[in-house]
């Protein structure tokens, strides 16, 4: 008795080869051209829900691991004066969640009933360059409304706006509200530096029209000198 075996899936005709490769292609093609997929928005569940233990929470990734190290180093001063402070950047809000309402959530969220310490954020959104910062009700007769409101928009955000210098705006929106907590006079909004531009080989307006008169005296000056002389002589032969 013979029994015939035939494999249960046939491989694809021949001609049909040319066409899968074809799709295989086509595939790998968009994989490659499609742009990744967006950041997801960040709201205040995103975060855990005790306090972190990391001072600076760098979603954005705007800041080296130089600059997470010196921010740190800034933000473990605030333990002398019984405050928890954090950093935190992010690269996209959530829908009409702004940072202030963020910085509020994240109070509520980390701040346990009954802690002695305050808590202080330094809000950072990457993708506005906009910064915020926050407090718990218990630092608001050292830090005002207005303290919190004027270091966030000028000392913070502008070096941001200015060349994106994250780090820079980290450390001097820190230091101000350090020095006030410490009992100092608020510093205000740090000077803007002078940028000094190099010595450049263009001439002004001024000197380029300063040359021309000069060489238009000398123009005039060589032909009333020569045209004489050079009619004296033809006449003289």
């Amino acid at each position: 008795m013979h029994v015939s075996c035939q494999n249960s899936a046939s491989p694809a005709p021949i001609h049909q080869l040319p066409v899968i490769r074809l799709l295989e292609i086509c595939l790998l093609v968009l994989l490659l051209v499609l742009p990744a997929a967006p950041a997801l928005a960040v709201s205040a569940t995103a975060f855990s829900e005790t306090l972190p233990q990391e001072m600076v929470l760098d979603g954005a990734g705007v800041l080296s691991r130089a600059a997470s190290a010196d921010v740190t180093r800034q933000l473990d001063g605030f333990t002398a004066e019984r405050v928890d402070a954090r950093l935190i950047t992010l690269k996209q809000l959530d829908y009409g969640l702004s940072l202030n309402q963020l910085g509020d959530a994240l109070l509520q969220r980390w701040q346990p009933s009954g802690d002695a310490n305050g808590l202080l954020l330094f809000l950072i959104d990457a993708q506005t360059n906009t910064s915020a910062i926050v407090a718990s009700p218990s630092l608001s007769g050292q830090l005002s409304a207005d303290l919190l409101r004027s270091t966030a928009r000028f000392t913070m955000t502008t070096p941001i706006r200015d060349g994106a210098r994250f780090r820079q705006a980290s450390l001097d929106g820190i230091q101000r509200i350090s020095t006030v907590l410490q009992g100092g006079e608020d510093p205000g909004v740090p000077q803007p530096t002078e940028v000094i531009s190099p010595a450049s080989n263009v001439p002004s307006r001024e000197q380029t029209e300063s040359s021309n008169a000069f060489t238009w005296v000398v123009v005039l000056l060589v032909v009333g000198t020569v045209v004489p002389m050079a009619t004296w002589w033809v006449f003289s032969r």
